[in-house]
């Protein structure tokens, strides 16, 4: 008899770094719900529903139906929204737009889950950061969203850890994905100083950071919380952490 395999939630992960989390978390043994705007751009090992993250009341429709076909005991919160400008040409609707895309919808998808989870006894949340948090040119609205994910990080993981619930952050820095090639065109100037300032010398994979989610994710993995992981080949090193 095959034992019910725990349900996660995932929220972008029709490509890129979401698409690897998909597949590495379906490969640990969780089924995955995937809510995306876009379709997978592979056969992604995945329940696919389409959602418009910065709708909120999409998203809560399709957390209702997602919920009520049984508890959801996990949540990567993935999604992200990006419209570099610098700060006098950042629009106010961009920025409640990357804002509302990054973090009020992962406040959203907890507020959501987290009562199937306390009524578990366990559970798992890692919330998709970046290192732009720390700080990035032409980020106002991106590094916003990133830098408060990592503080709802910290905030939940204090709230839920009697619950038997960890709260952690994967931060990725340059990554190999569409994404970070259309906001980074290659013949930047800022472009090439990025990768001339990575200690390993070389952009890192979906799967690089999908191996940091998975690890989080893992029922073993019960004393860490409230922990942001950089996931950036060395380069936030002597950075203000």
């Amino acid at each position: 008899m095959n034992t019910p395999r725990n349900r996660v939630l995932v929220t972008g992960g029709s490509a890129g770094i979401g698409a690897s989390v998909c597949r590495l978390l379906d490969e640990a043994g969780w089924q995955v719900l995937n809510f995306d705007i876009h379709s997978p751009v592979d056969a992604a090992p995945c329940e696919w529903t389409r959602v418009d993250m910065a709708d909120q009341d999409s998203l809560a429709r399709a957390l209702q139906t997602a919920i009520a076909q049984g508890p959801l005991l996990g949540l990567v919160n993935n999604v992200a929204a990006i419209r570099p400008a610098a700060l006098e040409d950042t629009r106010l609707a961009d920025f409640d737009w990357q804002v509302g895309v990054g973090a009020r919808s992962a406040l959203q998808c907890a507020q959501a889950l987290v009562p199937a989870m306390r009524a578990a006894g366990r559970g798992r949340i890692v919330n998709v950061t970046s290192r732009a948090a720390l700080g990035k040119e032409l980020r106002s609205g991106y590094s916003a969203a990133k830098g408060a994910l990592n503080a709802l990080t910290r905030t939940w993981a204090l709230e839920l850890g009697a619950a038997g619930i960890t709260v952690n952050a994967v931060a990725p820095g340059p990554i190999n994905t569409e994404a970070f090639a259309a906001a980074n065109p290659a013949d930047s100037p800022r472009t090439r100083q990025i990768l001339e300032g990575i200690p390993v010398r070389r952009l890192g994979t979906p799967d690089d950071v999908a191996r940091a989610v998975a690890f989080f994710m893992g029922e073993n993995n019960a004393f860490i919380t409230g922990q942001v992981l950089h996931v950036c080949g060395g380069i936030t090193v002597g950075l203000s952490q």
